[in-house]
């Protein structure tokens, strides 16, 4: 059912619906608003091992000097192999050219939001957005809204942004800031020959030469033997191929064993080479990872089971199916040993060794027995976190699949509270993408639409719809594959609104209308006529988006109905409002006023303190609708301070432009203007697009 389907002030918080004399509303409608948000800095420390790329700074700095404010942005294209120090070297132009652009640095990482080699750019806009300040709630719903709001809010800025992993102009052209006064970094490993119409340099990025490559490896290793052993240091530094991601490597090897002679140990590399056909770079990552103790060495050849580009020491425990501690000692054994490097949100395998790691992965288990037991632990724990999260954020709700039982030998995430357990969602979302595709890939059906279920809560107040969209429409082919009704039903419907949210009307009609079908089948219990009610009640939110508010209303009702008839007192609630809510859009603002009343009564009985606010916020537009301004005033008001109890600004937004409508039916002029100044302020200041009114 769908409580769940709604979330314009629905705040978490607690609204109480409080009478006030009108007199005392203004201090309490110009209350703190958010300052304006910090220079964005996405960058992470400078290492102290950087070297060298001193004639690709030069160059850099003197296009930067020489573009001024001039067409558009400047654009720099870094390119060269893997490995090869793209992206420390863009890093590292970031911070030396970060006083030419006061107004901060922002990070996309293209390959963070790949799927199957496309990148859905509307996502990596939402990203950049994010980096300037704006919240979820107000990202606008389509790609071209949101590239509008990024170009408004990088107009007349001097920023940095910092594009990792590109492979096509056309998924880099999206992100440029429309700012003449600022810089892009791009890096990719081919040139871009689609980059048109920008002003752009080309800075090719080669191997480091023999002499800089040993003084990286010196700054990586304060070890005597690189100088006593001038030519095995060579000759380790030529191993590496210029590559600054295996000199990290073989950094750490050499002083991991520091009693060895440096020349053994080339050696050995050589032999190697000349015996077995290995290139020298694997051949140093062959000997580092045969260096590894046994967990350590196991959890690098599972790490590339994982589907999301940072790992946590959770994540290493399910892989593993070890306790904490143990995970923790195996992913410091790979940090140390140069394996994994730090990155947001945790520990990455750098795509070089990824690929190393399949290879022993195929040599160490040829049969898939070990990956296989990985992927189903992390499939598993990922579901039960997932829904353990959900349940503590969102309450109780419609769902259809158990959490499942503890993965054994891991232990569980513990929430403190329901802020935590958003952020964990939300922290760890492209794992939880990724662990539905995964569950598909594997067969494992009834994972992979139960992990579906969890994602929708998040996906009403982060709407990456491109990800839930990919996730719904995996989770609608398990549901049939696993021939399992009620989640044929509910994956369908799930799937429509993030398609009619992006303006896909007939798209998310074959949905709801598959699923309405679906439906008829259900049985008699009380948990499947339920569900039988909410399709129908998604085909009337669905006529609502088209603004089709008869048809809406005829759904709404018999959804009423029909949850009437169960009983569930909570579905007749919701139905009445979504009634109310319908006859106002239609200009029935005295039937408005009737239905939405009854809701809101039955949200105080019912103790629904979300439902109370947003019935109370309807009712309020309804009054003032039907010409009775003055009985709203103290229902926006409440509407009003629980908005900015939750921190919602979209919705502080929306109850001061309606503050101001009722200032003006009022006869209050000053009031209204300087209310809907208070909106459009703030809408700017969160950077939403000024709808006609001053917000979104």
């Amino acid at each position: 059912m769908a409580e769940e389907t709604h979330n314009s002030l629905d705040g978490r918080a607690d609204v109480v619906v409080q009478a006030g004399r009108i007199g005392e509303l203004h201090q309490h409608w110009h209350g703190p608003t958010p300052s304006d948000p910090p220079v964005p800095y996405q960058l992470p420390p400078a290492p102290v091992y950087f070297e060298n790329r001193l004639a690709e700074q030069e160059r850099v700095a003197r296009a930067a000097e020489a573009h001024g404010d001039g067409p558009g942005p400047l654009v720099v294209a870094l390119t060269g192999i893997g490995g090869i120090g793209k992206t420390a070297l863009g890093f590292q132009l970031a911070r030396t050219l970060g006083a030419r652009f006061p107004d901060g640095v922002l990070y996309v990482d293209l390959d963070d939001l790949r799927r199957d080699g496309t990148v859905e750019v509307s996502e990596a806009v939402a990203e950049l957005l994010t980096g300037l300040g704006v919240t979820p709630d107000w990202w606008e719903r389509t790609f071209a809204g949101r590239s509008q709001q990024y170009w408004t809010r990088t107009r007349d800025k001097r920023l940095i942004v910092v594009i990792d992993n590109a492979r096509y102009g056309a998924e880099v052209l999206p992100l440029l800031p429309s700012s003449a006064g600022s810089l892009a970094i791009v890096s990719s490993q081919g040139a871009l020959y689609d980059l048109d119409g920008v002003a752009a340099v080309d800075v090719p990025v080669d191997p480091l030469a023999t002499d800089d490559a040993l003084r990286l490896l010196g700054r990586l290793v304060d070890d005597p033997r690189l100088t006593a052993e001038p030519a095995a240091a060579a000759e380790l530094a030529r191993c590496c191929a210029g590559l600054p991601a295996a000199l990290h490597v073989a950094g750490r090897w050499v002083r991991k064993h520091r009693r060895r002679a440096l020349p053994r140990l080339v050696a050995e590399l050589t032999t190697e080479l000349h015996e077995k056909g290995i290139p020298m770079v694997e051949a140093v990552w062959d000997a580092a990872h045969a260096g590894l103790g046994a967990d350590a060495a196991r959890l690098y050849v599972l790490l590339p089971q994982h589907p999301a580009p940072s790992v946590t020491v959770h994540d290493a425990a399910a892989l593993l199916g070890t306790d904490l501690p143990a995970a923790e000692d195996a992913v410091e054994e790979l940090e140390t040993a140069g394996l994994l490097d730090g990155r947001p949100g945790g520990l990455g395998l750098h795509a070089l060794l990824r690929g190393h790691a399949e290879r022993r992965a195929r040599d160490a288990d040829p049969e898939g027995t070990v990956r296989g037991a990985g992927r189903e632990r992390l499939i598993r724990w990922y579901r039960r976190q997932a829904a353990r999260a959900d349940l503590l954020a969102a309450g109780p709700r419609l769902t259809f699949a158990a959490p499942g039982p503890p993965v054994p030998g891991v232990p569980d995430l513990e929430f403190t509270d329901k802020a935590a357990a958003l952020r964990w969602l939300e922290s760890r979302r492209l794992a939880l993408f990724g662990c539905v595709r995964l569950a598909f890939d594997s067969g494992r059906y009834e994972d992979a639409w139960a992990l579906c279920e969890p994602l929708w809560t998040h996906f009403l107040d982060h709407p990456h719809h491109a990800d839930v969209t990919d996730a719904f429409r995996i989770g609608v082919a398990a549901a049939d594959r696993a021939e399992h009704l009620p989640a044929q039903v509910r994956m369908r419907c799930q799937l429509a609104r993030p398609l009619w949210e992006q303006k896909q009307y007939e798209r998310a009609a074959e949905q709801v209308e598959q699923a309405l079908r679906a439906a008829e089948s259900l049985g008699g219990t009380p948990q499947e006529r339920k569900l039988r009610a909410s399709a129908v009640e998604f085909r009337g939110l669905l006529k609502s988006a088209r603004e089709d508010w008869t048809g809406a209303a005829a759904d709404f009702t018999a959804a009423r109905d029909a949850h009437a008839a169960i009983p569930n007192a909570y579905g007749v609630l919701l139905q009445t409002s979504l009634l109310g809510r319908t006859a106002l859009n239609r200009g029935a603002a005295d039937e408005a006023v009737v239905l939405l009343t009854r809701a809101h009564r039955m949200a105080r009985e019912q103790q629904r303190e979300r439902m109370t606010a947003r019935t109370g916020f309807e009712l309020g537009r309804a009054l003032r609708a039907a010409g009775r301004p003055a009985e709203a005033v103290a229902l926006v008001r409440a509407a009003l301070d629980g908005a900015r109890e939750r921190g919602s600004t979209s919705d502080e937004v929306r109850v001061l432009e309606e503050l101001a409508r009722l200032e003006e039916e009022l006869g209050h002029a000053a009031e209204a203007a300087e209310h809907r100044a208070a909106a459009r302020a703030l809408a700017e200041r969160s950077g939403g697009l000024a709808g006609p009114d001053g917000g979104p």
